[in-house]
C-alpha cells in the first residue's frame, strides 16, 4: 500500500495466506493508513514477516496522522503447518496498535517445535509507537522486541513457549529461554503497564525462564504493575524484569508482581 490514508477492513476477519514466502503485506512510509479485521495465516513456506509496516529505515514522523493497525490476528499453525520468521514488524514512527493477537499455534493442526517455527511476534522499529491490548503467544524466541524510542504499551498478555523439548534447545546464547518483552539495550525512552507473561513448559516441566521482561536499567524506561505466573507449576520464570522479582513457580498459580520499574 503506497497511498496515504488506505483503509484496508476485513469483514469476518478477512484471512491473507502468503504464497511462496512472499511478505503478505507491505505498507509505505506514508500518513494515515487504517489497517483493521484482518487475519495473517502463515504460509507453508516461512515468510520472513507477514505484515510490515513502513519499510526498513522509515524515518517520516506522522504524528498528525498516524497510522493504525486495529483489531488484527497472526496465526502460525493450527489450522495448518505454517511458517514466518516474524509476524508483524512496525517501521513508521507514530503507529498505533489497537489489539492484535500474534498466535504460534499451541494447539490445532500442523502445530509441533519444527512444525510451526516463528522466532518473534512483534518488532517495533520505528519511535513513538503505541501499542493498546497486545497479545503476543508462543513464539520461540523473543516474543516482542521494542527497538524505538518513546515506545508505550497499555495491557500486555503472553505465554511463552509450551513445546520445547528440553532446556538446550530454548538457550538464548548462556541465558536460560527468552524474555517476552525485550526493550533493546540502546532505548533511554519507553513506558508499559500492566503486563503479564505466564509459563506452562509442558514437554518438560524442568525448562526455565531466566526472566519474563528485559530491559536497559535506566530511569527513562518504565514498567508498571508487571507479573509472571507458572500455570500448575509446570515450568518456571525465575525473574519477572531483569533480575528482580521471582520465581515464579509451584502448583498454587500464584502470580509474581512487580509494582514498578527501577
Amino acid at each position: 500500500m503506497t497511498r496515504a490514508d488506505t483503509v484496508v477492513l476485513g469483514l469476518g476477519y478477512a484471512t491473507l495466506i502468503p504464497d511462496n514466502g512472499v511478505v503478505a503485506m507491505n505498507v509505505a512510509d506514508v500518513d494515515g493508513v487504517k489497517i483493521g479485521g484482518l487475519l495473517f495465516d502463515a504460509g507453508t513456506v516461512n515468510s520472513p514477516v507477514l505484515l510490515r509496516v513502513g519499510p526498513d529505515g522509515a524515518s517520516a514522523s506522522h504524528a498528525a496522522n498516524p497510522t493504525s493497525i486495529q483489531d488484527v490476528f497472526f496465526r502460525i499453525g493450527g489450522a495448518g503447518p505454517g511458517s514466518a520468521t516474524t509476524s508483524l514488524v512496525v517501521n513508521s514512527n507514530n503507529t498505533i496498535i489497537d489489539h492484535i493477537w500474534a498466535w504460534r499455534a499451541d494447539h490445532g493442526a500442523g502445530v509441533g517445535w519444527n512444525t510451526n517455527p516463528a522466532d518473534t511476534g512483534l518488532i517495533v522499529n520505528g519511535d513513538n509507537v503505541t501499542a493498546y491490548g497486545l497479545f503476543v503467544e508462543h513464539y520461540k524466541k523473543y516474543e516482542v522486541i521494542w527497538n524505538g524510542q518513546g515506545g508505550k504499551t497499555i495491557f500486555f498478555q503472553n505465554e511463552l513457549p509450551y513445546d520445547p523439548p528440553n532446556q538446550a534447545s530454548w538457550m538464548n546464547g548462556s541465558t536460560r529461554g527468552y524474555a517476552a518483552y525485550k526493550v533493546a539495550d540502546g532505548v533511554t525512552s519507553h513506558e508499559a503497564w500492566g503486563m503479564g507473561s505466564y509459563c506452562n513448559f509442558s514437554t518438560d516441566p524442568s525448562i526455565v525462564a531466566e526472566r519474563g521482561f528485559e530491559a536497559p536499567n535506566r530511569s527513562g524506561v518504565k514498567f508498571h504493575d508487571l507479573l509472571t505466573v507458572s500455570l500448575g507449576g509446570v515450568g518456571t520464570i525465575a525473574h519477572v524484569i531483569n533480575d528482580t522479582g521471582g520465581p515464579a513457580q509451584g502448583t498454587a498459580t500464584v502470580p509474581v508482581n512487580v509494582v514498578s520499574y527501577p
